[in-house]
């Protein structure tokens, strides 16, 4: 499915469920769950269908026999969980007008939750009985009818793109701002893929829909020897019940094992996260400055390098003392939850990087421990609900250069979706994440992408206006971007786009005032004009004559207007 075809279908549900919202019994705010819910059954069938065959065939193998085993136990073995006849999305579609639409979705839910224990109370039930109004006594109806026409025949990330496209509708309509419940699906990418995770135990203290889980797994799955088994644990927080909800569908959908808390990460640590965990991802809420130092102060996840404090006590009365911006609580977090050999990725405000005072304290100790592995500075409008610049940190408690940090400076790097919003390529995301690869010293994924590239040049068409299929000048890009940049298949500093900075030095860390923000370190590209210096010069003084020229026109205008305004007044 292309770009322009994804959009346009989501473009086209939207509208649909909007048009019916008017007619329905539930306020806008409460219109959420219900469509998620259909949303989630639209996509549990498609996924089911998939592994169907093999479910039926396995069970049938053993029927009657000692070895027989439930059907739900195998479907849930193969496909991570089980879907009865009665709770298929198609099955309820096409239920004639004289049943119970509600009770029967209802029910459906119920179904699914009692076969699948990650589910237990999280799908939506008694809400479907208010979807109708004594006005329009069919809205539920029209609303399967909206969602049928999400294609079964690709991807389960369309889910995640689906859902992440309605999510950010919603948020918008209920004036909720910050991206709060998700982060965009190819930034989680390319978050991934920097990070190249394995097995273990992954964290995300402010986890959303649970993006950063399910991106994390189908990486592993991509490059897992075939056959073998993802080897995933997922440990969420989030602090809102409803996206609680939504976090344990996503991953059940996608077959990834996890607990979800219910919890506010600044407060509570339920999973005793100190030094616990192989990964950590997360996408937090930017610059609050709501929390309770009191609170926080005296916890190690967050002391380690520093609490972010005032310099001076701001609160007054009885109101408690509170820390100027979490953002380096957070950062404090990611870092002090690492195993010893642990790697976390982040998003953060741009400010982040250059923050002063107490957050310039801690900022310091980060980079002289020598976690910090490497910063990337985002371009503008990836995020669909939030339009604050944000930068990338990347955490590696077994770095082998303890002195350095990678720089990346990516903000001229996007594909345009529309006026208003871009995203990362395929290869974007490839062509980013092997600068990495290269500073790690691993020119044998350089070597292969580029084979890869060749290979699709070869056999791509000359042109093209399918977004599937590119033609031959797309790949011969690709390839010219790499090979330009890194001629000798190895790491080197380029201009305007990556620099491995030492903490010592000229235009060292230490040298730039222990700022991590890319733009300081990277430079920027001088194109050559392709002029003499004799020509530059005739350039400026023509230049020069054309503004003096324009100044006097500008002059005589602006007396002629005052002249006017005088005669006008006089006459009246």
């Amino acid at each position: 499915m292309t770009n322009k075809q994804l959009k346009e279908l989501k473009d086209r549900l939207w509208e649909g469920a909007d048009q019916l919202r008017a007619n329905s019994g539930l306020k806008s705010t409460e219109y959420a769950t219900p469509i998620l819910g259909l949303i989630f059954l639209r996509f549990a069938e498609s996924k089911y269908s998939q592994y169907e065959e093999a479910i039926n065939s396995e069970y049938k193998k053993n029927e009657g026999t000692r070895t027989e085993r439930p059907i739900h136990e195998i479907a849930i073995e193969k496909c991570g969980y089980y879907l009865p006849p009665e709770a298929r999305f198609e099955y309820l579609l096409n239920l004639p007008e004289s049943e119970d639409l509600a009770l029967a979705t209802k029910t459906a839910m119920e179904e699914v939750e009692k076969y699948t224990v990650e589910l237990a109370d999280t799908l939506p039930k008694d809400i479907y009985y208010s979807v109708n109004s004594e006005d329009d006594p069919l809205v539920l109806a029209k609303l399967f009818k909206v969602f049928k026409d999400i294609p079964t025949n690709v991807s389960l990330d369309i889910f995640g793109e689906i859902y992440e496209y309605f999510l950010g509708k919603f948020a918008l309509a209920e004036g909720q701002g910050g991206g709060e419940f998700f982060t965009p699906s190819t930034v989680v990418r390319y978050m991934v893929e920097v990070l190249a995770p394995t097995d273990g135990e992954i964290f995300d203290p402010a986890c959303g829909s649970g993006g950063m889980f399910v991106q994390t797994a189908h990486y592993i799955a991509r490059h897992n020897a075939k056959g073998k088994d993802i080897n995933l644990r997922a440990y969420g927080v989030e602090k809102t019940g409803a996206t609680v909800k939504l976090a344990k569908m996503n991953l059940v959908l996608n077959n990834v094992r996890g607990t979800i808390t219910e919890a506010n990460s600044y407060y509570r640590d339920p999973y005793d996260c100190f030094g616990r965990f192989n990964y950590v991802m997360a996408n937090p809420p930017f610059n609050v400055d709501e929390v309770e130092l009191d609170q926080v102060k005296s916890q190690a996840r967050y002391n380690t390098y520093g609490v972010p404090q005032n310099k001076t006590k701001k609160a007054k009365g009885d109101a408690k003392e509170t820390v100027p911006n979490a953002n380096y609580l957070w950062i404090n977090l990611f870092a002090t939850s690492l195993k010893e050999n642990g790697r976390a990725a982040l998003v953060m405000a741009n400010s982040a990087s250059d923050a002063g005072n107490s957050e310039k304290d801690i900022r310091i100790k980060l980079i002289e421990s020598g976690i910090i592995s490497q910063m990337v500075t985002l371009p503008s409008n990836l995020f669909t609900s939030v339009t604050l610049p944000a930068t990338l940190w990347f955490f590696d408690r077994a770095k082998p250069k303890q002195d350095e940090i990678l720089f990346i400076d990516a903000r001229n790097i996007f594909t345009q979706i529309d006026r208003a919003h871009r995203k990362f390529s395929d290869e974007q995301i490839k062509n980013l994440a092997i600068i990495s690869r290269l500073y790690e010293g691993k020119t044998d994924e350089f070597a292969t992408l580029l084979e890869e590239y060749r290979a699709a040049l070869a056999a791509a068409p000359e042109t093209s206006d399918d977004e599937d299929t590119p033609p031959k000048a797309y790949w011969q890009n690709q390839i010219d971007w790499l090979t330009e940049r890194f001629p000798d298949g190895v790491y080197v500093d380029v201009i305007g786009l990556c620099k491995a900075a030492k903490l010592d030095g000229e235009d060292g860390i230490i040298d730039q005032d222990y700022s991590l923000n890319p733009g300081r370190y990277v430079g920027v590209v001088i194109e050559d004009d392709g002029m003499t210096e004799e020509e530059f010069k005739a350039e400026i003084l023509s230049m020069n004559a054309e503004l003096t020229a324009l100044n006097a026109a500008a002059q005589l205008l602006e007396r002629t207007i005052t002249e006017n305004l005088q005669s006008l007044v006089s006459g009246a």
